[in-house]
């Protein structure tokens, strides 16, 4: 059971998280030269479920354009908006991919990055092709054709069909050549979300990892600084780490080069696009048995926590409207640390992190809704760390705003029994604590104080959750035992109050106290 019960050492299955290798499509439409039908912003353009098609053509000065290196990692993404084009594309096109192959396959095309070319078509009419799916011909530049041409084989790839078909016309050879030998940025995003889309097919897997030079090629792409083409790459990457080469590609990822690389990124990037695709691969890897026991722990030791903290950081310290533009990213940050707070040696990691617990506490003490909303995310990766964090507890457990965020949590998780569990399991933590701990009278004021005006809250969720105990289940008697601690700990809060303030004008509190301890005394019978 997550949620702060019973981890082991080895990562748990795919939750909710897509699984990073889907095709999933880019904020691009698919070519129109394939008998797309115009539709609002906002269709999808994907072939299949989870597909990516290609990008159409852009202007130089729209983002993915051939921009200056250091302007596209390190900037904040632009977003452009722009008609989509849905384009259904059968198993069974006809479309012949060999000869748009071969139109890429020319170097001559893309060794360049003077995208204001404005080339004449000097070519025979008589010498144009007919082939069916081919983009209609015009005067364009030798790097627009082979864009073209690019966009309809992202297309493609995505179909198993035609994805064998380009294998079997010697396509990674082709896309491999370009990505040595291209300068171009836009030409290098292409031939890597044409290969994204060809390892999304298992049975092609095996050849394409073959390919002489592939692998540590496409790793070379790590260290380019353009967004596109490491959101391309990381794609990929998950894809194929999800597959059945995954080890020999994880191989390619150990040294500390290349998951330093890795990191920086993570810590560099304000991209969603690229966040999402980083955390997408963070998420395979610990998904993988075979792909975690090789690099889990070298990227703990080059410093994941951290870089994985400062991206929660920026994405709570933003303004309330970027939050609400950005909502993914934050969801897909505490989602990965929920699943990686799960494993021991992560947990273990987070627990000797000052400020990973100060952020996690200050999100729960928060009164920004926006932050409020991810709670219940926030408490089971609490609950993960104090599992293999007890020297953590003391420093938390005289916290009354915390303490009193977490009872504010309760109505929020009713039906969410992982978080409910792991609330539980933060509280039994924090109040057998505090009743181990010799309180002055200051101190069991506050505390006493806090669950009159609270109790309302646990009696309702207790009430709303009544097991069966003829059916009781291991979490359920886990979460008993939890809810038994903290009632006898309320108990003697009670008791101890009611004997220092029994004194005249005090009775409306001491009926009060009566009651919280009366229900208690009920509940644990």
């Amino acid at each position: 059971m997550a949620g702060g019960a019973g981890k082991d050492d080895e990562p748990e299955p795919p939750r909710e998280l897509d699984a990073a290798g889907e095709r999933t499509s880019p904020d691009h439409p698919a070519p129109a030269s394939l008998g797309a039908s115009e539709e609002e912003v906002g269709a999808s353009g994907a072939v299949e479920a989870g597909q990516d098609d290609a990008p159409e053509p852009e202007d130089d000065h729209q983002e993915g354009g051939d921009t200056t290196e250091d302007d596209s990692l390190f900037a904040a993404e632009i977003h452009f908006l722009r008609p989509k084009i849905k384009t259904v594309l059968e198993e069974t096109t006809t479309v012949d991919p060999s000869y748009t192959i071969s139109l890429i396959s020319d170097k001559q095309r893309v060794n360049s990055d003077d995208r204001d070319s404005t080339q004449p078509d000097n070519t025979d009419p008589s010498e144009k092709s007919d082939k069916q799916g081919l983009p209609q011909e015009r005067s364009v530049s030798p790097e627009d054709q082979w864009e073209e041409c690019g966009y309809i084989l992202w297309e493609l790839a995505a179909s198993t069909p035609q994805a064998e078909l380009m294998i079997n016309n010697l396509v990674i050879e082709v896309l491999l050549e370009n990505l040595r030998t291209a300068n171009s940025s836009r030409v290098k995003e292409i031939c890597l979300g044409i290969m994204g889309n060809l390892v999304c097919h298992e049975s092609l897997v095996a050849a394409i990892s073959l390919k002489n030079g592939l692998i540590a090629t496409v790793v070379e792409q790590l260290f380019l600084n353009h967004v596109k083409c490491l959101s391309e790459t990381f794609r990929l990457l998950a894809a194929i780490l999800q597959s059945s080469a995954s080890v020999s590609w994880a191989q390619a990822l150990l040294p500390d080069e290349i998951l330093s690389r890795i990191l920086l990124i993570v810590g560099k990037t304000d991209s969603t696009t690229l966040i999402e695709k980083i955390i997408d691969i963070l998420t395979t890897v610990i998904d993988n048995r075979d792909v975690i026991a090789m690099l889990i722990q070298p990227l703990l030791k080059l410093g994941l926590v951290d870089r994985v903290i400062g991206l929660l950081t920026n994405e709570i310290e933003r303004p309330p409207d970027e939050k609400l533009d950005r909502k993914g990213s934050l969801d897909l940050i505490l989602h990965f640390m929920v699943e990686s707070s799960a494993i021991h040696c992560v947990s273990k990691a987070m627990t000797s992190n000052d400020r990973l617990i100060k952020v996690l506490v200050n999100m729960i003490k928060s009164p920004d809704k926006q932050v409020a909303s991810y709670c219940a995310s926030v408490v089971i990766v609490i609950s993960n760390i104090l599992k293999d964090g007890k020297h953590l507890v003391p420093k938390i457990s005289h916290d009354l705003p915390f303490l009193e965020g977490l009872l504010e949590v309760l109505p929020a998780v009713p039906d969410d029994d992982q978080a409910r569990y792991a609330l539980w399991s933060i509280l039994s933590c924090i109040l057998a604590q505090v009743q181990g701990t010799e309180l002055n009278s200051l101190s069991l004021d506050q505390f006493v104080s806090l669950f009159l005006g609270k109790f309302g809250l646990i009696k309702a969720d207790l009430e709303s959750q009544l097991v069966d105990e003829e059916k009781l289940t291991p979490e359920d008697a886990l979460l008993k035992g939890w809810i038994s601690t903290c009632l006898m700990a309320i108990s003697f809060f009670m008791v101890r109050w009611i004997e220092e303030k029994s004194s005249p004008g005090n009775e409306d509190a001491i009926d009060n106290a009566w009651e919280v301890l009366s229900y208690c005394q009920n509940a644990l019978c």
